[in-house]
């Protein structure tokens, strides 16, 4: 594949998307109310940089997405557990 048909696949979107993904889980872990939408989108947003990464476009977004994705949903999981304790 040439650089100008990796630019025009979708892989391309995995950066920008993952990166969007994973503002909105770091916003949402703040309130309560929206822990189920950090999870999903953080989730979502480490899947999609994850998949971006291995393509290796984007990688500076894609790096970004991991971040803040993983941040929130490891911060959540870390509540749940010490929580259960």
């Amino acid at each position: 594949m040439t650089d100008a048909g990796a630019k025009d696949s979708p892989a391309s979107l995995y950066g920008p998307v993952s990166l969007v993904l994973g503002i909105i889980a770091l916003l949402s872990a703040v309130f309560p109310p929206g822990f189920g939408v950090s999870l999903l989108c953080g989730s979502l947003g480490v899947t999609l940089a994850v998949m971006g990464l291995r393509t290796r476009l984007n990688r500076g977004k894609c790096l970004i997405g991991l971040v803040t994705g993983g941040t929130p949903v490891l911060f959540l999981l870390w509540v749940v557990v010490v929580a259960s304790i």
